[in-house]
This record gives C-alpha cells, structure tokens and sequence, in this order.
C-alpha cells in the first residue's frame, strides 16, 4: 500500500515536473525588434538625419565573441563604426620663435619682437651657405673663424668677411590677419605671440563615430537608439517606449522560465527522493 501510494505521488510529481520542462522547451524566447525604424543600414549604407545635410556612411559592423572570464562562457558582442566628413575642419600650427620655417621653397628663421603684446613677426631668409661656396670655384667650401668672426677664404689666402661675402638677408612680415600659401595650403596668421606664431587653415577631415549596441547615439543634434539585430544590420530609432516596454517582456520572460526551472527541478527531485523513501526496508 506504501509503495502503491509513493508510486501515485511520484507520477504526479513528474507530470508536474514534465509539463514544466516542456513549457521552458517549446517557449520562444523574446527579442528587441523595431517595426519602421528611422533607419534600417548594412555596412557601407550612407544616410543624412533630419535637419542636416552632413552625410554618414556606415563603415564597419562587427560581431566577436568575448569570454566571460572565471569560467564564465562567451558573449557575442556587437558593434559598428560611422564615418563622416567635416568640410571645414580647423587645423593649426605654431611656428617658435627662432625656428625655421619654409615658404615657396624658401627656408626662413622665426624672428619675433620682445614687447608685451606683439602683432607681427619677421621672416628671415637663411642661406644655404655650403652650396654658395661649392658654386664659387675661388672660394674654399668651408668658412673659417679667426677671433670669433667668420670669413671665406678667396683664392686659398684672402680672408673676406660672411657678411661682405654672402648677399643680405630678405626677409619677409607677417601679421595677424595676413594669409598666404604654405604647404600647399591657403593659411591665414591667427595669433602672434612672444613664443611663436600661430597659423590657421580648413581643410576636410574624416571622423569616425563608434557605435555601441543598444546605446545613445548622437548626430547632427538628434539622439537615437542604436540596435543591432544581426551582425550585418544597425537600426537607429527613436522610439524609446517601444525598446522600453520590449525590455520588461524580455525580463518577465526570464523570469517565468526561471521559475518553471525551478518547478521542474523540485518535482523531479521529489519524486526521485519518494522512489527512495518507498523502498526503505519496513521495520515492522
């Protein structure tokens, strides 16, 4: 009779147990999914946003599996990059003071005026002395120096001083304000300081944004939800309360599965632990 009872115990148990199992087995688990999102890309896709005539291109989605560490299994990360280019991007460069700059193929030193507030510096034009005297077949190719002045030596005797020798040094000003060709670029002097000058130029320049699965994404003032539902798609929207309402199906889920896990585990349990106690010996 004991064991008839543990017997019917034990199948209902399992019934329980079973009719858990296959409610976790048939159930299909819920994802994020956008109906008419703004923007729906693959890789390569160019797209504008509202407002903004600055164009995007989709240069890169990628999909890799990153462990968990501590025996944590693998997450498949998805991610993507965007690229665009800022037509009038803003470039500088400082030339120091007492430095050599080039112009038109010419070498200059930087020479500016010790004064509080300077508006305008000197270009010095610097010779290349060695290929002066290498061109003069009556000089010698090396000056000399003889009580701390230097000369060139004429005819293997005559000693004639650098300044007599070489011609004068031009030179050039600028100012703030001044543009002028400079390295194949139309630059304009922004700023004159004591430390240096300062030149400006705009020029194209290609930016990359990265995009993060399901994070806030920023262009051209609009903010969207980035998604990427495959690793060859990215959608981009702005409904908000759809992805928000999507996350609490997906967490209520979780959850139900959890506990049919649970219900599942204990019936079996019990029913094997019943088969157990059934056929303990008797000790009447």
């Amino acid at each position: 009779m004991q064991r008839r009872a543990a017997v019917i115990s034990v199948v209902f148990f399992l019934v329980i147990g079973a009719g858990a199992y296959s409610l976790i087995a048939t159930a299909s688990t819920p994802s994020v999914s956008f109906e008419n999102p703004e923007y729906s890309l693959a890789q390569g896709d160019e797209f504008s946003v509202p407002g903004s005539d600055q164009a995007y291109t989709v240069s890169s989605i990628t999909e890799e599996e990153e462990s968990g560490g501590h025996g944590g299994g693998t997450t498949l990360v998805r991610s993507g990059e965007l690229t665009y280019v800022n037509d009038s991007a803003r470039y500088t460069e400082t030339w120091d003071n007492e430095s050599t700059v080039t112009l038109d193929g010419t070498d200059y030193r930087v020479e500016i005026a010790n004064v509080s507030d300077p508006s305008e510096a000197t270009l010095v034009e610097l010779y290349n002395e060695t290929a002066i005297l290498q061109a003069d077949s009556n000089v010698d190719n090396e000056t000399v120096t003889r009580d701390g002045e230097r000369y060139v030596v004429v005819n293997g005797s005559t000693l004639v001083s650098v300044d007599e020798y070489f011609p004068a040094n031009e030179t050039r000003t600028v100012a703030e304000g001044d543009s002028f060709g400079y390295n194949n670029q139309s630059v304009t002097v922004a700023a004159v300081e004591t430390s240096g000058v300062t030149v400006e130029w705009f020029a194209p320049e290609e930016n990359t944004v990265t995009v993060d699965n399901e994070a806030n994404l920023s262009l051209s003032g609009q903010q969207y939800l980035a998604y990427f539902p495959d690793g060859e798609t990215l959608v981009l929207t702005q409904n908000y309360d759809s992805y928000q309402t999507q996350l609490s199906e997906i967490e209520h889920y979780h959850e139900t599965e959890n506990g049919l896990w649970g219900i599942a585990i204990v019936s079996f349990a019990t029913g094997l632990l019943l088969v157990g106690m059934a056929f303990l010996p008797s000790r009447y």
